[in-house]
């Protein structure tokens, strides 16, 4: 169906559920199952879901060189073909934002609709500086020390606050296991991002997610998306960047009912 070549697709893929396709990009650091593990039954309750992990995260071997974002998309697009997925909506999340947007440029004919949440087409001063030294401090391997540094950017001060010290130092510690060891590619590869010349041409319902009181990737980035892919749909959510931790259900109810109200 699409008009450009697939490579054989080589990243590890998480599949689930049944129904119309939906496939999903995580976010710098992480991986399918630490992106959208709290929503991914909710997801797959009504779509067949699939997702790749990006080098460096999960069974995905990390890169030995830069990372590349249109093999990125591409390989996303060639799980979702080999897992039987003709065409599919796409939802990005923060990096997996800018590979989705990718994904739809090059292949439009298989992507239905379009849904980011707390993402960006290139990144503003404010996150690149907080980019860079995300990745200098993964260089040095100390994964308490990149989870102490990342929680005051991720998480809305009021989540921050709720949490008694105890369970923040839990927290910190279970999130510091999870840091994916491709993160400094990943984080290299999210400040030198740059899919604006994409946006134009996308012709799919689209709705950005805008996380509203978001450190990492500041509401006025998500803004400018929807400023600037036609006809998209902007639709908030009071969290900072991490809403798969503070309103897990809200999330999930946005992507869906979008993706219901566009038989996608």
């Amino acid at each position: 169906m699409s008009a450009r070549h697939l490579p054989e697709a080589t990243f590890a893929r998480t599949r689930l559920g049944s129904g119309p396709g939906l496939v999903l990009a995580h976010g710098a650091g992480s991986s399918i199952a630490g992106t959208y593990g709290p929503i991914l039954d909710g997801l797959a309750a009504h779509h067949t879901v699939v997702g790749v992990d990006y080098p460096g995260s999960g069974d995905t071997p990390r890169a030995t060189a830069p990372l590349d974002l249109d093999e990125i998309a591409d390989q996303l697009v060639a799980a979702a073909v080999a897992e039987g997925l003709d065409t599919f909506a796409l939802h990005g999340y923060s990096l997996g934002g800018p590979v989705a947007i990718r994904a739809a440029a090059r292949h439009p004919e298989r992507v239905t609709a379009l849904v980011l949440t707390a993402t960006m087409a290139d990144p503003n001063n404010q996150q690149a500086l907080t980019l860079r030294v995300w990745g200098k401090l993964a260089a040095t391997g100390d994964r308490r020390l990149v989870s102490e540094f990342l929680f005051p950017h991720a998480l809305s001060p009021q989540a921050m606050e709720a949490m008694p010290a105890e369970q923040l130092e839990e927290v910190i510690t279970y999130a510091a296991a999870d840091i994916a060891s491709g993160t400094v590619e990943q984080a290299d590869l999210a400040g030198r991002i740059d899919v604006r010349e994409d946006l134009a041409g996308i012709r799919v319902p689209t709705l950005v997610i805008s996380t509203t009181v978001d450190h990492l990737a500041p509401p006025a980035l998500h803004h400018q998306l929807a400023e600037n892919i036609p006809g998209a749909q902007l639709t908030e959510i009071p969290t900072g960047h991490l809403p798969m931790v503070e309103r897990p259900e809200e999330w999930q109810n946005l992507i869906t009912d979008f993706l219901a109200k566009h038989n996608a």
